[in-house]
């Protein structure tokens, strides 16, 4: 176990009826870290984030948050989420970037209350960071996937948590546009120093950003530095995947490793 990680999960399973979907799962994300979690469809990464959100509750085993259980946990603000919408969302919403993004601040702010100066300069800096300012006024249906995503990002880091989760971020992203994305991520964990956690597909691609990698199938297979993780062979990558892999080598600042069918 990790010196007070931010979150610390110990031997937890998971059921839906009599379907097992995770089985004896120890993570622990320290503070500062920015973790990928990989494996194939239905390997129970969505769920695990939903358990460590509290939406679902394990079976078995125990799960810590900011060193206080998750049962007895409620400073929810301290965590961002952002989940799959960019792909889904709804183009015809009619608010702005500004109005979603301070929509984030409900909670604390109160529904029909208005935003002070503070506020102001917090949902501004929110954009700011996310790199969506001369997009402010514009309409969020007039924004591609990939920007939509950025400013759910902002949305989430309104509240200033300590620790974002995304799940699946790029999905709705072009490709163009995803390496762009990425950065922006590292950035926000470099220099933001905002924890990061978060399910992806594109471990290849953003292999040079994230410092921690689990690899995730039912049971966590591999849990570990980003660099012991890129010394599996193909071989042993299919083992954790349950079918055929192997890695193929990318440019980007160097050479990346991206897992393939």
């Amino acid at each position: 176990m990790l010196n007070n990680p931010i979150i610390d999960i110990q031997n937890v399973s998971f059921r839906y009826d009599r379907e097992l979907v995770l089985k004896d799962i120890d993570l622990s994300v320290p503070k500062g870290a920015f973790l990928g979690i990989v494996g194939p469809n239905g390997s129970g990464k969505s769920t695990l984030l939903k358990i460590i959100l509290g939406l679902l509750k394990p079976k078995e085993g125990k799960i810590s948050l900011f060193g206080e259980s998750q049962v007895k946990f409620k400073d929810w603000d301290r965590i961002g989420y952002v989940s799959q919408k960019a792909n889904s969302f709804n183009t015809g919403f009619p608010a702005t970037v500004y109005e979603v993004v301070s929509s984030g601040l409900t909670k604390k702010v109160g529904l029909f209350k208005s935003i002070g100066r503070k506020r102001k300069k917090e949902i501004d800096d929110a954009i700011r960071s996310v790199g969506m300012t001369k997009f402010s006024g514009r309409n969020i249906g007039e924004l591609s996937g990939g920007q939509q995503q950025r400013v759910f990002i902002a949305r989430a880091l309104v509240s200033k948590p300590d620790i974002l989760i995304l799940d699946e971020p790029t999905v709705g992203v072009d490709s163009q546009n995803v390496q762009a994305f990425y950065d922006m991520l590292d950035h926000l964990n470099k220099e933001m120093g905002i924890t990061l956690l978060l399910v992806t597909h594109d471990i290849g691609t953003i292999s040079n950003k994230v410092s921690h990698v689990a690899c995730l199938n039912k049971h966590m297979h591999f849990h570990g530095k980003t660099e012991e993780f890129e010394k599996f062979q193909g071989d042993e990558l299919s083992s954790f995947y349950g079918h055929d892999v192997h890695l193929l080598s990318h440019e980007h600042d160097h050479d990346h490793n991206e897992v393939k069918k």
